[in-house]
């Protein structure tokens, strides 16, 4: 019998089936045990609203926290890099892909962990799992003008047994407690269990993660890590000033689209072939940051320069502004990501193959046949801007399965074609969202 395991995160991956083979009764073990879950300002006023140039990222190795944004930002990186000549509007959260292989990388063993490792830039040790742990504290912090959550939870085959290090490690720093479920006789009331829980952290942004049949008979685990943020604009737009504007959808037709518009102060900069704006949120450290080519058709250049270093220097141009911006309002929705194939083009390949893949830190069946490996892993995100602020969401799920200034004028920001944009922990230094806006429309 297959034996599956689900990994959910911070952005939404859905399961796929695992395949069908002969029936054979799984052991009784340690994760059998129930454990309860760990659950717009006058123009003429400007001047007086510049931002303090304190928003910058982090020197790398400050902070322990560091450890983990430098490695999730490096991944983000390479998953835009082998996405990008797909078509259309593209987002997905870095943050919650790397929390959620984190959690699966705390059971491989030898060149599986090795592998995942290299692909995911971790650090040798637990360095990862402190680091992941710090960062959780920090953004599930109460706050009045903003909502960031990111939260996780164990779904465990109640006669399905797990080691139990693996376990203390995951409640321990990712704040995943197992529940038992009986994925043997009732699997798809499981399945919707699961997909309310998730659409309940995500305020009902995703509602049907995992689709039927994702999950069956042979599933042993779901590792869920759910993220949610809603934050408002220091300076908000004023609604009655949108209007439809043309933009150059998808780098071809000029379409008109409601755009949003005011001249305030913000974080602006000019590199090579770009301009920048960072968009802060009220009371909060964390940013949008919009990358806007100065040429209509410069998406692509713009692109195949996107790396971390590149990256960095364009934070390092940011400085406070007197800004004209134009932007138009946008939502991505249904944002989905091809995982393992990314992640194969990335060098990780022996954790997806059948027999070869080595997890004995998560689970040590004694019959080789009924190890695990990664069978799948989807990947889906929400992101919604408008005048007031942005609304965003993702998950992650990882199929397993047995091996069988003074006044001048102002700058100009007028995002009318496409455009990169992220949503960041100034702090940390940290990419909870990374995408591109080709078609707002």
């Amino acid at each position: 019998m297959n034996r599956c395991i689900v990994f959910l995160s911070a952005l939404f991956f859905a399961l796929p089936t695992c395949k069908k083979e002969t029936p054979q009764a799984p052991e009784p073990g340690a994760g059998s045990t129930p454990q309860t879950p760990v659950e717009a300002t006058p123009e003429e006023n400007v001047e007086e609203n510049a931002p303090e140039d304190t928003l910058t990222p982090p020197e790398p190795g400050a902070g322990d926290t560091s450890i983990f944004s430098q490695a999730s930002n490096a991944l983000a990186m390479d998953l835009y890099r082998v996405n990008r000549d797909k078509p259309g509007n593209l987002v997905f959260s870095p943050a919650s892909i790397s929390m959620a292989f984190a959690m699966t990388y705390a059971g491989a063993a030898g060149t599986s962990a090795e592998e995942m490792r290299n692909v995911l830039h971790f650090p040798e040790g637990s360095a990862i799992h402190d680091a992941a742990g710090s960062l959780l504290k920090t953004w599930n912090t109460d706050a009045s003008a903003y909502q960031l959550k990111l939260v996780n939870r164990l779904f465990g085959e109640g006669s399905y047994s797990f080691e139990k290090p693996f376990l203390t490690q995951v409640e321990s720093s990712y704040h995943a407690a197992l529940e038992t479920l009986d994925f043997k006789t009732a699997p798809d009331a499981q399945r919707e269990h699961i997909n309310s829980w998730v659409a309940e952290q995500t305020e009902n942004r995703i509602n049907d993660l995992l689709p039927a049949p994702s999950i069956n008979s042979d599933t042993r685990l779901v590792l869920v890590n759910a993220i949610y943020f809603l934050g408002s604009w220091a300076t908000p737009f004023v609604v009655e000033s949108t209007a439809d504007l043309p933009f150059l959808v998808k780098g071809k037709k000029r379409v008109p689209v409601p755009t949003m518009s005011q001249v305030e102060y913000h974080r602006f900069g000019e590199v090579d072939g770009a301009r920048l704006l960072e968009l802060a949120y009220k009371d909060s450290p964390l940013a949008m940051t919009l990358v806007l080519p100065n040429k209509a058709d410069g998406l692509p250049a713009l692109e195949k320069a996107l790396n971390s270093e590149t990256l960095q220097e364009w934070l390092t141009a940011l400085s406070p502004e007197k800004v004209s911006v134009h932007l138009p309002r946008f939502e991505l929705k249904d944002a989905r990501l091809p995982l393992v194939d990314s992640l194969k083009a990335l060098g990780m390949k022996l954790v997806f193959s059948r027999g070869d893949a080595d997890f004995r830190t998560m689970a040590n069946p004694p019959a080789k046949a009924d190890r695990l490996f990664i069978s799948a892993a989807f990947h889906e995100a929400f992101v919604k801007v408008d005048e007031s602020g942005t609304e965003a969401a993702a998950a992650t799920a990882v199929v397993m399965a047995r091996a069988g200034g003074a006044p001048t004028p102002p700058k100009e920001f007028h995002a009318d074609h496409p455009f990169l944009f992220l949503i960041r922990d100034t702090e940390s230094g940290a990419i909870l969202f990374l995408g591109r806006v080709v078609d707002p429309s």
